[in-house]
């Protein structure tokens, strides 16, 4: 059987589909992302853009099977047709880190002004930005009280582990990830049995076993001291510095053993202080149980609401990605703008003609 027309979609067919429009309607843009959990997110950014002739569509990779992920939009079926109808959006992950080390990092994350990626780790460490962090509090308590602060936390642990992801960087650009894995690096930088009265304590455990392994990498590559600082300043300039590493790490992990082991307690702790309030303040029981159960009703589970942040937005990084997107809409108006006077062009040319006919 002759391949099916979806699995030759590229951005030609979508250009073609376009022109065939009436001037009248809307020019469209597909976005392909990685996955269900990407469409809010790219959906949020590029709807900025749409104007009265411009809109996007955000879609999964393949419309004939379930298959995800960046290597399912950028090289499994989309990579070389993507173009100015057709854009994949992804999580940046250590490609955009690799600075072209790497064939993948080169071929889609250097030179391809139609891919779109996050700059940060993934989308879990924008929803994880320090300041928006007590938002996502009060969404989940409707408590506004705030004993701890996220920015200094996430402060602290970056600068601990600092060194670790330089080791982490350098290691997986010289391609010897085998010798210390992305899985191996997070197991380390894990946050156990935190005391949001006390995180120190937890933050120094982490950094015992994050110097332990600093000094095993240490002794096994003794003369990569002077490729580290110039990976230090190599990072510096896209943006990576010891006091937000957080946002360039696995985002899975960063959420599930960093960040939500500070959420889940903060929570329920502005909880137990909004119920104890209720309590005191009730007339007689039915006032209070009335109270308690409205309050119930009211809450959200604190892992739908982080989900669901958006207010990540003055994210250095969120703001390189909007600066591509302008450029990306810049080009698209810049092409139209010039068929529109080549158009013009020709029907002056055959005016004179007729002209000269007649």
């Amino acid at each position: 059987m002759g391949s099916r027309l979806t699995d030759n979609l590229n951005s030609l067919y979508f250009s073609a589909a376009n022109k065939l429009k009436s001037n009248k309607k809307k020019k469209k843009v597909i976005a392909y992302v990685e996955g269900y959990d990407d469409v809010f997110f790219w959906r949020d950014i590029l709807s900025e853009y749409e104007t009265d002739s411009l809109m996007f569509e955000v879609c999964l990779p393949s419309r004939s099977n379930l298959s995800r992920g960046k290597k399912s939009v950028l090289m499994n079926t989309l990579g070389d047709k993507l173009g100015k109808s057709m854009i994949a959006c992804v999580d940046a992950d250590y490609d955009y880190l690799m600075q072209g080390c790497s064939e993948f990092s080169e071929k889609y994350f250097m030179h391809n002004p139609y891919v779109f990626h996050t700059y940060v780790y993934a989308i879990e460490n924008f929803q994880c930005y320090a300041p928006s962090l007590h938002n996502v509090c009060v969404m989940a308590t409707l408590n506004d009280r705030e004993y701890f602060s996220f920015e200094d936390y996430l402060k602290a642990y970056s600068r601990i582990i600092y060194d670790l992801f330089l080791w982490s960087i350098w290691i997986h650009r010289q391609k010897r990830g085998n010798d210390f894995s992305i899985t191996t690096f997070n197991n380390i930088v894990t946050i156990n049995n935190l005391n949001t009265f006390h995180p120190e304590v937890a933050l120094e455990k982490m950094r015992r076993k994050v110097n332990h392994e600093l000094n095993i990498l240490q002794r096994k590559y003794p003369n990569a001291k002077e490729h580290l600082v110039s990976l230090a300043n190599e990072l510096y300039e896209l943006g990576v510095n010891p006091d937000d590493v957080y946002l360039f790490v696995n985002g899975h992990h960063l959420m599930d053993n960093v960040v939500m082991q500070a959420l889940n307690p903060i929570c329920n702790t502005l909880r137990r202080q909004r119920e104890t309030e209720i309590k005191r303040l009730a007339v007689h029981r039915t006032q209070m149980n009335n109270e308690l159960s409205s309050y119930d009703h009211s809450q959200i589970p604190i892992d739908q609401i982080i989900r669901r942040n958006t207010e990540y937005k003055s994210c250095p990084q969120f703001k390189q990605i909007e600066a591509d997107i302008k450029r990306f809409i810049e080009r698209i108006n810049g092409s139209t703008t010039a068929g529109s006077e080549a158009v013009d062009a020709g029907k002056a040319e055959l005016t004179e003609e007729d002209e000269q006919g007649h």
